[in-house]
């Protein structure tokens, strides 16, 4: 019998035990503790490390638990002799599980148990903690619609002693995008022409969503004619077809061009304005020798002072002003040059009485070079000069 005795092992507080499950009641179980010889209780919040709201679902007689022993309770109690905890012995092992995960950068998932102020609360096997700005990468006004979702997060902080885990699910979603944007960049080359989606409108351009990466279109490369501003011309949410123009990989920045995509504006110019052909312009600039109209985005043609009225003027200033819109008629077409010369006077009845001007000399040099010749900007005046000499 003494042999017997001595052969029990002595149990302290902080001792990890093996119980066996001897009966299981409303808030509490009691156990056998293997090799002591005397029984200890598990309270119910002692079981898990989550809550619980029928410990029958866990345990049941036979079983057999890991324990920690948190006090003794005296061995005349009729209950048992040691407080005991599942609970804490799991949660230390989770917290160990943790740091090492913490320390390997390792991404674990968790569920989303509860949205608090300020948060939310995440179960991996002990209470962790989202703070707001840690959630996701942009601005969220109503966290509701995370509870019960299953989120990877990275282990921003953790202190076992007092429970403190904090999460950022934010720095998960970074990290793909990162890796996502240089998968993208890999795929992208000058020259390229893609499509992407309007993503951000600015005064000097447009911010265009390649499926991970943004790249710039500068209000210049948005159309061949002049846009003000991009929001004239395109809204967010724009399916869009660019070209890239250049890629900086170590910053991360793509250049790109709408207008490069786009047919230019002098092509098929001779069957858009074709000889005699009559077209709606805008005066977009008067010169001492003519105006240049504006007939199609991007395409001018050029007015002389000649063709501008039937009656002698000095200036296309007595007449014109820019912005004024005008009827012309095409004269000729030169594609290769992006030359149009047109005429406003052919399209106006001839006054009667009237009688064509022959000197040569009334007429001023350009004041510009603008790629017409001297037989463009003299007109029909050369032609009748060159006949009267004969």
């Amino acid at each position: 019998m003494e042999a017997a005795l001595n052969s029990f092992q002595e149990v302290s507080v902080g001792d990890i035990v093996k119980g066996e499950v001897l009966a299981v009641e409303d808030k509490q179980v009691i156990v056998g503790i293997e090799g002591a010889g005397v029984e200890g209780v598990v309270p119910a919040k002692e079981l898990s490390t989550t809550q619980v709201e029928d410990i029958n679902e866990l345990v049941k007689v036979g079983d057999t638990l890991d324990l920690v022993v948190i006090t003794s309770i005296g061995k005349d109690k009729e209950n048992g002799s040691y407080l005991l905890s599942k609970r804490r012995l799991d949660a230390k092992k989770i917290w160990e599980e943790i740091e090492q995960d913490f320390q390997s950068g390792k991404i674990i998932e968790a569920p989303v148990t509860n949205v608090v102020k300020g948060g939310l609360v995440v179960d991996v096997g002990v209470r962790g903690f989202v703070p707001a700005s840690m959630v996701e990468d942009h601005f969220v006004a109503d966290f509701s619609e995370y509870k019960g979702q299953t989120l990877a997060f990275k282990i921003i902080e953790i202190e076992p002693s007092e429970n403190r885990l904090i999460l950022s699910h934010k720095a998960v979603v970074e990290a793909e995008k990162n890796s996502k944007k240089k998968d993208i960049l890999a795929q992208l080359h000058d020259g390229d022409i893609v499509e992407g989606k309007v993503a951000r409108l600015t005064d000097f351009g447009a911010f265009i969503d390649l499926g991970g990466i943004d790249g710039l279109v500068h209000v210049s490369e948005i159309a061949h004619q002049h846009v003000g501003k991009p929001s004239d011309v395109l809204t967010v949410g724009d399916n869009v077809k660019v070209k890239i123009l250049s890629i900086n990989p170590d910053e991360e920045r793509v250049s790109l061009s709408i207008k490069e995509t786009l047919a230019g504006p002098w092509e098929d110019i001779e069957t858009k304005a074709a000889a005699g052909s009559v077209l709606d312009g805008i005066v977009k600039r008067l010169t001492s020798f003519g105006a240049f109209v504006e007939v199609f985005p991007g395409v001018e043609g050029l007015v002389h002072i000649s063709q501008i009225s039937h009656k002698h003027i000095a200036t296309p200033h007595e007449v014109l002003q820019e912005g004024d819109t005008v009827q012309v008629k095409v004269l000729e077409v030169n594609p290769d040059e992006h030359r149009i010369a047109l005429s406003i006077k052919a399209l106006e009845a001839k006054p009667e009485s009237q009688e064509e001007p022959k000197d040569v000399q009334e007429y001023e040099l350009p004041e510009e070079n603008t790629g017409f010749t001297m037989g463009d900007i003299l007109g029909d005046a050369l032609k009748d000069h060159d006949t009267d000499s004969e």
